[in-house]
């Protein structure tokens, strides 16, 4: 019988000048990660092997020209560009961001072929990237648009999950963008995302308010008494565990939290806030709601350190092995769904 290829990451090399070159390196020095996964670095093995030789790495690249020359066994580098780039190290760069987006680019079409499993991506600079064919604010908006499905910002560690209503959006448009639609899209992408990508039967959502002590009964806003609470009564009515509007300046204080399996914020700060002081290093930005698998580390291009060798690659790690674990549920519940009386398979 022929044994199956092991799962394919597709990894975008992100910002030049940033650590997401140090840390792709850093993360696959074990070389038992080859046992889980097949690496495919779209990037080009000239630059590649500046950072292996700039940070001292002991990996051995593999260097391929296209996607049917993938070795399994092998840190494989895709040519995406064949031309020299100057790296400088904690410049933000125009030109730099050109690569960024095409490796961005080329690993999202691999994905969408199937040649890769899962995508798996450096930090990129949000400004640097912007150009008159590539205009959006970030990943999950790129690959919304190139990817079927409604995509959610779903920050990840094996005990807290916190997904958003708004991502990227100004502060003073926030209550403006939740509407009832919204709300019920959102956690009904949580939801599905928990059952599908992580293996949980009934999770309990807890919802945070819009305003501060979740309007105070519309002293502090009518938001969350007029649109929130009612919508998410709606939603408790078909049937899903969903709860709240908390006040969310002491909900994780208080370690309630804890009593769910998801937190669902209304907008970025107040969801990537509490979720980075407790897990900081450690979380995975996983883009939920999408028909493919994409995930991030929890931090960006560390200017700051680039170059320094310093990058710690904890986070880039845990979202290689998330990557892996969500497509490992996925094929599973995609298996128990066809036949739900087909027995589910051991853990290991």
């Amino acid at each position: 019988m022929k044994k199956e290829h092991t799962i394919r990451v597709g990894i975008s090399v992100g910002d030049l000048n940033g650590i997401g070159p140090e840390i792709i390196l850093k993360t696959f020095e074990d070389p038992r990660m080859l046992e889980f996964c097949t690496p495919v670095i779209f990037a080009s093995i000239k630059v590649m092997s500046f950072y292996k030789k700039h940070t001292g790495s002991s990996v051995n690249l593999h260097g391929i020209h296209d996607l049917g020359q993938i070795v399994e066994g092998k840190i494989n580098v895709l040519n995406v560009w064949k031309e020299n780039v100057t790296v400088e190290f904690g410049k933000e760069d125009l030109k730099i961001g050109t690569y960024a987006v095409r490796s961005l680019e080329a690993a999202t079409q691999a994905l969408k072929k199937g040649t890769v499993d899962v995508l798996v991506t450096a930090p990129i600079n949000k400004h640097n990237i912007q150009s008159e064919t590539f205009k959006f604010p970030g990943h999950t908006d790129y690959l919304a648009k190139e990817l079927g499905g409604k995509s959610l910002m779903f920050m990840v560690t094996e005990d807290l999950k916190v997904g958003l209503l708004t991502d990227h959006v100004p502060v003073k448009d926030v209550p403006k963008k939740i509407t009832p639609q919204l709300i019920q899209e959102k956690i009904n992408t949580v939801y599905t995302s928990l059952v599908k990508d992580f293996n949980i039967n009934r999770p309990r959502i807890a919802v945070l308010g819009i305003n501060p002590h979740a309007g105070d009964n519309g002293v502090i806003g009518e938001e969350d008494d007029k649109v929130l609470g009612p919508t998410l009564k709606k939603i408790r009515e078909s049937g899903k565990l969903v709860y709240g509007p908390y006040s969310a300046d002491s909900f994780f204080g208080s370690n309630n939290y804890k009593n769910f399996d998801a937190v669902v914020a209304s907008y970025h700060d107040q969801g990537l806030i509490p979720f980075k002081t407790i897990s900081f290093g450690q979380g995975v930005n996983f883009t939920a709601g999408l028909d493919k698998i994409r995930t991030s580390p929890d931090h960006g291009t560390a200017y700051e350190i680039a170059g320094a060798n310093k990058a710690d690659e904890s986070s880039f790690k845990e979202a290689v092995f998330t990557a892996l674990q969500i497509f490992k549920n996925r094929s599973e519940y995609e298996i128990l769904s066809k036949n739900p009386l087909k027995k589910a398979p051991k853990k290991i």
